[in-house]
This record gives C-alpha cells, structure tokens and sequence, in this order.
C-alpha cells in the first residue's frame, strides 16, 4: 500500500510563503491628469463617510450583482470610478510600487550541487561534526516551500549534537517550530516524550549515542519515580556516589573550621580531597596544616556553606541541602578550585530551573560562577519561552549586547546555533527591530567563514534593507557576496537602486546572468531596472524559468489594470492564485474585485486572507482586513450558520478551498469557539500548502475543545503534521479509551497508513475506518473516510468494495471520489468508463490540475500529453507531468531532450522523484558523474530512498572501473 493514500484530504506538502509582501498603493498626485487620482479634499471626504459609517447606504444603493454591467460608463477609467466609491479610499494598486521580496535565505545558484555537496559532507565528516553539517543542510532547506524537510533536517542535527549547549538549542527549536506556546495549559517545560525534545535529558553531558534520542524520556515514566529520574540525571552528570547524608556519620571530625563565634568539625581528609588548594593548606607547608582549628572568618563563607561543604567533602551528596546555600557552596567550589563540589552544584542547580522566574534569577549566578550546566538550564527555558520571553527585561542585556555574548561565551553557551536561532524568532517577529539588528550583529561575531558568514551577512543586509537603511544594507550584501553568496548580489543592486544608481544596478544583474546559468530570479531582478518591453521580456523569461515566482504575475495584472482591462488582470493573477496561494496576491485581487463591484467574490479573498494571517493590513497597510470585512458587509448578501454549512458543501464539493475558507472564516464569527470549524479550516489550509497557518488553526482548535477526547485528537493532528508519528497514534488511542469518535478513529487509521502496509496492517486500517464511520460525523468528513476506505480496499484487491465506498462518497457530494471510481475501473480495464469518471471531476472541480494529470492516465500518448500539457499550465509544481514526458522523450532516444525537461523543472521545484529519474537517464548515457551528483541530491529529501542509493553505488563502482 502507498503511503500517500490519504494525501487527497489532508496533503502534507508545506507552503512556506504565505506571508509574501504585499500589494501596495497610494492616491496619485493630483498633477497627474484625468486618470491620476484622489485630491486631499476628497480622501478627507471618504474618511469622513468611513467613519460615520454613510458609506453603507451609498455601497448599498450603488450595489450590482456580479454578473450585470457596473453602474458607470464606459468612457470612465478605473481611477474615476474608484474615485466615486468608498470601498476604495487608497487608490488602486500602481506598478512604480511593486517589487519582489529579497529573500533572507541562503540561495544557491545550482541548488543541486549544493545538495550533492552536502551530502557528501555527511557521509565523510566525523561524527562529532555531524551536527553542524546538519544544522547547513536545515538552513538551505529553509528557503524551500516545504518545512518538513526543515524540521527533518533539524531533528537530525539535534539527534547528532554532543554538548548540551547544542542539545538544548536544537531541541528548543524544535519545540518553537510546533509553536506550543500557544496552546493552553501547556508548559514551556513539556515535551512530547521522546529525549530529543525532552528538557532533562538535553542536560545530560555524558555519553554520545544518536539512537537514543527517539527513546521515550523519563518525562513518561511513573510520576512515583520522578526523584529517582533527578538522582539518575545527576549521577549521569556528576558521577555521584551512593553515601550516607545523615549527621550521624561525622564521627566528631578531627579539626575545626572557625567562622565568628561557629565552629565547623571536619575530617581533614575528606576536605583536602576537596581540591588541590585545600590538600595545600591541610597538608602543605602552611600554618594551617598543623593547626587543629583554622580561622575562615575573612573568606566572606557563611557557617551554612562551610557545613555544606563538611557534609559533601563525606557523603558527596548535595540531597539535603537548601538551594540558597548550595549557591554559596558553588561560589566557594570556584574560590578554592573544588571541581567536583562544582560540578555537583551545578548540576543540582540546574534541575530546579523550572520557569522564566527561576531562569531569570539564576542565570547571574550561573555566569558570575561559570556554571555551564546551571547557565545552560536558564538559557533553556529563555529558549522554550520564545517569543514571550524576548520581552523579558534581561533578555537584551543577556543576548543582544556584546558584553552579554562574552559573558555568554565564557560559560560555553555563545555560539552560532543559538544565535542563529534567536534571529530566526526575531525576524519573524519584527524584522525592523533593533533586537534582530543586535541578535543578527551577535550571529556574525560568531560565524565562521563560508555559509554561516553568508546567512549572517546577507540576513542583515535583508534586515537593513528593510529599515531603509541602503548604505548599510549595500555594505552587508557585500560582505555577504564576498563570504561566497551569489544571490546577495539582489541585495546589492536592490541597495543601489534606492540609492540612485539604476544604471549600475542594471549593469550587475546583467553581468550576474552573463557569468552564470541563468535562473528566474535573475531575470526577476533585472527587470526592476528596465522599462517597456525589455522588463516585460525579463519577467516573462523569470516566469519560464520559474513559475513559482509571484512578482511577474502580480506586476503584469497590475500593468493590464493600468491599461483598463481588468478582466485579463484577474485572468493573470488566478494564474498564480491556481497553485500557490499567498495573501499579497489574494489582496491583489480583491481589490480588482472591489474596483468592479464584484463584491462577494471580494469579500470571500479577503476573509481567505485573514484566515492566513489574521493581522494582515489590507491597501498600503493603512487597513486591517477585518475593517475592509466590515465595509464589505452591507453590500453582500448575509447567510446564517445553515445557509453557512450549505455554502460549504458546494464549495467543498466543487474543490473551491479559497472558497471553502472563506465560509469557514465567516462561520467562526458567528460561532468563534467552535474547535470542529477550526478543524476543518486547518485541512483546508493543508490542502493548500499553507502549513503555518494550518498549525495555528490546529493550536486554536485544541484550546477550544470542550471535551478531552477532542483535545486529545487535535493535539494527536499536531504531532502527527510535526513528524511525531507514534505520539499521535498513542494520542488517538488515549482519546478512544475516554470515548470513542470519528475523529479518533480516522486519525489513527491516518496515521498507520502512512508507511508501507502489509495485508493484516491494512485489515487493521479498513477495520479502524468502518469504526469511524459508525460514529456520528458530517457528510463531508464521512465522504473522506469513504475515500479513504476505498483506496485501502483498492490496495488489497477488492475492487467492488472500493466501488461501493467511491459511490457513497460522490452520493454525499464528495467530488474527489470521482478519482478512485476511475482507478477501479481502470483496474478493470474498462478505461473508457475511467476517462469518463475523470471528466465529471475536471467538469465539477474549481482546481482540477490534479484531475487533468490523472485522466492522462487513461488516454492514448496523444491525449496524455495533452492533459499534462494542461496540468502543468495549471499548476507546474506537479512533478509527474515533466516525468512522463521525460520518459517518453527517453523512448525516442532523445536523451538530451529527457534530461532538459526534467532539468526545467528542479531549477523551480527540486524533488526526489524528478532528481532520481534524471540521476537514472544520467547513468544510461554513462555520465556517471552526474549520476552521483543527482543521487546526493536526492539523498538529502530522503536518506534511505532505496533505489536512489543502489543506482548511486553502482555509478562509483563504474567510475573505479574506468579507472
């Protein structure tokens, strides 16, 4: 059974972009003509109306439906209409205002030899070395869409990490990525029951085996054992010994240390043993050594610490000492050199660091005394705590300042991961902050040469750049560029543009695709320091080369609205809008929609748009989108919670998911603590590669669950979603045991069909599935489950079984069906009947790339292409299409053209698949060396990909050969 049999509802490809930049737009000047805009008068004017809220009768009485002819003449420009309304206050969107996003990733020219080269790195660095080179393979992953290949490479390098400095980071980052701060009830301190996120065992230093961290923690063990799990973890620190800690065992000591008018009876033995300054003074050359009773009242030690000391110098034991002497204890173990009293105190320190109180007292202590363990407990929970606890007091004296790192530095906890870490949370948070300038400023002071110089150099190039800051900006993408990082060239000319030196800027982007293979960012790039027809020529060859790119959409729409026709602007925007959905281009086009009067379709991207990013500033960021939700409302038509449910069965039903959300986002506010609704809106958003999202709308399903069995299930989605498979399965189990659900049931079927079933595995699936649909659940998630059932029955040959669930799923309007109905009868050999069943979804469904790209499955070569051909103008992130073209190029012997096709696809969407195959035609023409190249590549999606490995093993072996 494939592991993908259930991706048709809850696709887990990941959608990194959603927060792109956005559309913005000014009022033309008011020298600007008859088509130039809105005078100061007038926009003090609509303000006026916005805020006493006459706009409302005036939309109303002006309101047309979509389909009849807007109520101006059509001599009238764009900017005259927009002018008479009032939904549009800051103009329509003009093109001297647009401009792509510098990205502040690392981006290589050739990605796959920087992947090959990685991989390589891998398999031939020391093992202690192996999580740095880790930690590079999750940084250039970071710039791809897909964030599971983030978090994986991420957990690798936590897995591989040998100091605690270094686990503790990794596993707070990855714990930041599954965001549980925002869940209620939850504790910084939580983990998710394995050691590789647990916080106890981040603080164990001894012992290096990478196998151990996906052990269960002692954070699941019985809570009756929990001080047995303290002793355990301190004995693995510190080597402590079974002792006696009573009084009873002193025996009277056979010398004194005297301390004002206390006297402290001690062995002089055990004390010497302390350290080689007390050996010296007992039994060296000093007074003291032959002295019965040594005065210690000038050493600033209270008679709380010098009997604590008396007692660990016998027991080496610290269990019954309070933690405001065993402070004390740790500064005079620094004073006299007593290594292994420090040891024992840090370590004792650093379990009872619970919460940000703790961590924010402690931590001085740790750095006055250099206690790397008690430091390292402290920076933990700072880290866990983010982003909260960047507002903290101390934070910016601790991380940000110099004099914080050097502190930082001399405890063992300043380095490029942590810093590199805080940055991230920084610039997402506010990347204009002077916290992330600092933080990043932090990160280059600790960078060494090559790709951490690059990220560090050209992030703040990115933040500069932002701050408006060019000199600066120029200076740091420089700097980047001369660490070895092409694409900060961008950075460079971007600065000097701002600056004023178009021409230069030109001349750099030119001379960058004349010295390397050109790549749509290029032509992207360069097309900002053109104009006419030279600018539309480059962003249509940034387009061919890479699709994915949004900026040549969303500046051709808004040259096509400029020249008044609107429709083609809409027509370009749904282009990008049909496979990558992103708010900036959602915003574009509603305000396309508003311009003609379209205002439910409107509406509809704009609560979509809040749905990605509920704080998102709508026309120059001068509007919230809630605001522009409220204007919009009078004109529309008003639904109840039924007419609601209704709405979504159509959309659902007509595979419309931008739509679908936009009923989902208008449900929540009548209903804002229904979990269900915030379910259904993460599958949605999952469906459209807006992870992100989708986890935030999980998260606030889980903390608005009445019932444990329902949290249960939510948080079982989100571990399952963040690569914790066996904790959402015993999550699903736990939530069955209380009561038993739908949801419980799908999910634990979800979560075992995801890897390959053998016969009584998928029994297990399709026994767990017909329990779900037993239990009460709406048609559309009863429709899934139908869907699913069907493929598992397909998988184990029972082709009218799987017939029957397809049907009653499209009898309850679940249109996807449509797809396993035609793998039946295609398994059937009735193929004409599985074209056809494919030709009702292309007809019913609103995204139907991925139906076009099945039906080629069912036609002759001729129409196969055909339909591809259309797939991929639909959507060219679909791999399969540039395969099967390849494939049949190769039939043809027409290598080169094979090896091209897929090549025009891994310049844009580099995938296992696509790379596989292409290592595969590489190796048939004995371009061994390609081959390898193409295999490391592909390794690094998927380290133990079989094929790939056996295909990489056997071009070395024919490379030793030709040797």
């Amino acid at each position: 059974m494939q592991h993908n049999i259930f991706t048709t509802m809850r696709s887990l490809k990941i959608m990194d972009g959603c927060k792109g930049s956005q559309v913005y737009a000014v009022h033309r000047p008011s020298s600007g003509g008859g088509s130039g805009g809105i005078g100061e008068k007038l926009l003090q004017q609509l303000h006026d109306h916005i805020k006493s809220q006459t706009f409302r009768s005036k939309s109303v009485r002006n309101y047309q439906p979509p389909n009849q002819t807007p109520n101006h003449t059509p001599n009238q420009t764009l900017s005259e209409v927009v002018a008479e309304g009032s939904l549009l206050p800051y103009g329509l969107p003009m093109t001297d205002l647009l401009e792509p996003k510098i990205e502040p990733f690392l981006r290589p020219v050739d990605f796959v030899e920087r992947l090959a080269e990685i991989h390589n790195k891998i398999e031939n660095c020391l093992e202690v070395d192996r999580s740095e080179v880790y930690l590079e393979h999750c940084t250039v992953f970071r710039g791809l869409s897909d964030a599971k290949l983030f978090r994986r490479s991420l957990r690798s390098a936590r897995q591989h990490a040998v100091d605690v400095h270094n686990k503790v980071v990794l596993a707070s980052w990855l714990r930041y990525e599954r965001r549980e701060d925002e869940m209620i009830g939850s504790s910084s301190m939580d983990c998710c029951g394995r050691n590789i996120e647990c916080p106890k065992a981040t603080l164990v230093a001894n012992g290096y085996d990478p196998e151990l961290v996906y052990d269960r923690c002692c954070c699941r063990r019985d809570r009756e054992g929990e001080d047995e799990d303290e002793e355990d973890l301190m004995t693995l620190v510190v080597d402590d010994q079974e002792c006696s800690t009573s009084d009873e065992d002193d025996g009277g000591g056979d010398m004194s240390f005297c301390i004002g008018d206390d006297e402290i009876r001690c062995h002089r033995f055990n004390m010497a043993s302390l350290s080689r300054p007390f050996k010296t003074m007992l039994y060296g050359g000093f007074i003291e050594s032959r002295r019965e009773k040594i005065n210690f009242s000038k050493n600033e030690i209270s008679v709380e610490a010098m009997r604590a000391a008396e007692v660990f110098s016998r027991t080496k034991s610290l269990s019954t000492i309070e933690p405001n002497v065993v402070l004390e204890l740790l500064s005079l173990a620094n004073r006299f050199c007593c290594e292994e009293m420090k040891c024992a105190c840090d370590a004792h320190l650093a379990l009872l660091v619970c919460d940000m109180e703790d961590a924010s007292l402690l931590i001085e202590y740790g750095l006055e005394e250099t206690a790397y363990l008690l430091v390292a407990a402290c920076l933990q929970v700072f880290l866990r705590e983010l982003p909260v606890s960047m507002e903290c007091s101390c934070f910016a004296k601790l991380f940000c300042s110099p004099e914080g790192r050097d502190r930082l530095a001399t405890a063992g906890h300043a380095s490029f991961v942590l810093y590199h870490f805080l940055s991230q949370v920084a610039m997402e948070e506010e990347m204009r902050s002077n916290t992330t300038v600092m933080l990043l400023e932090r990160l280059a002071e600790c960078a060494k040469d090559g790709w951490e110089k690059q990220l560090a150099y050209h992030q703040l190039g990115v933040v500069m750049f932002e701050r408006k800051e060019y000199k600066d900006a120029q200076h740091w993408f420089e700097a980047a560029v001369e660490a070895g990082h092409v694409y900060s060239l961008v950075g460079v000319a971007r600065a000097k543009y701002k600056r004023g030196h178009t021409y230069s800027a030109y001349k750099l982007m030119n001379s960058l695709i004349n010295d390397y293979k050109p790549v749509g960012w290029m032509y992207e790039e360069r097309s900002l320091y053109c104009i006419g027809k030279e600018k539309m020529m480059d962003l249509i060859s940034a387009t061919e080369l890479d699709p994915t790119l949004l900026f040549p959409y969303k500046f051709r729409a808004v040259s096509l609205l400029e020249e008044n026709r609107i429709g083609a602007a809409i027509a370009e925007i749904n282009k990008i809008l049909g496979f990558r959905v992103s708010p900036d281009c959602l915003e574009l086009r509603a305000w396309f929609l508003i311009a003609t009067e379209d205002y439910d379709a409107a509406l509809r991207d704009v609560r979509a748009i809040l749905t990605l990013d509920p704080d998102y500033m709508m026309f120059h960021g001068n509007m919230h989108g809630n605001h522009l939700v409220e204007l919009l409302g009078p004109v529309v038509q008003q639904y109840n919670q039924a007419d609601c449910w209704m709405q979504l069965y159509d959309r659902w039903s007509s595979v419309d998911d931008i739509g679908s959300l936009a009923v989902v986002h208008q449900m929540l506010e009548n209903d804002p603590g229904k979990s269900l609704l915030r379910f259904r809106q993460s599958l949605l958003l999952l469906r459209l590669n807006c992870q992100k999202a989708a986890m935030r709308s999980l998260r606030l399903a889980r903390n608005h669950s009445t019932s444990d069995y329902e949290r249960l299930v939510y948080e079982g989605w989100i571990l399952y979603d963040t690569g914790h498979r066996e904790e959402a399965l015993a999550k699903a189990e736990e939530s069955i045991s209380i009561q038993r659900s739908f949801e419980a049931y799908f999910l634990k079927a979800y979560a075992l069909a995801d890897s390959s079933l053998d016969s009584e595995s998928s029994k297990y699936v399709i026994h767990l599935l017909e329990e779900a649909l037993r239990c009460p659940s709406d048609g559309l998630r009863k429709g899934q489950a139908l869907n699913n059932l069907g493929s598992v029955y397909v998988d184990c040959d029972k082709l009218d079984l799987a017939a029957d669930c397809y049907m009653n799923a499209l009898n309850i309007k679940h249109t996807r069906a449509h797809q396993g109905l035609a793998r039946v009868y295609h398994l059937k050999n009735h193929r004409k009947a599985a074209y056809d069943e494919m030709t009702k979804l292309i007809e019913k469904a609103c995204n139907n790339a991925s139906a076009y790209e099945k039906r080629s499955e069912y036609c002759d070569r001729d129409m196969a292409k055909s339909d591809l051909t259309m797939a991929t103008l639909l959507d060219p992130l679909r791999t399969y299409p540039y395969r099967y073209r390849a494939a049949v190029l190769m039939d043809d012997h027409k290598e080169a053209e094979a090896i091209e096709e897929l090549s025009r696809a891994i310049e844009f969407k580099p995938d296992l698949q696509l790379l596989h195959l292409r290592a595969a035609f590489y190796d048939s023409i004995n371009d061994f060396a390609s081959t390898i190249r193409d295999c490391q590549a592909a390794l690094c999606f998927d380290p133990g990909y079989a094929e790939t490995l056996e295909l990489c093993n056997k071009a070395r072996e024919r490379i030793k050969e030709q040797k």
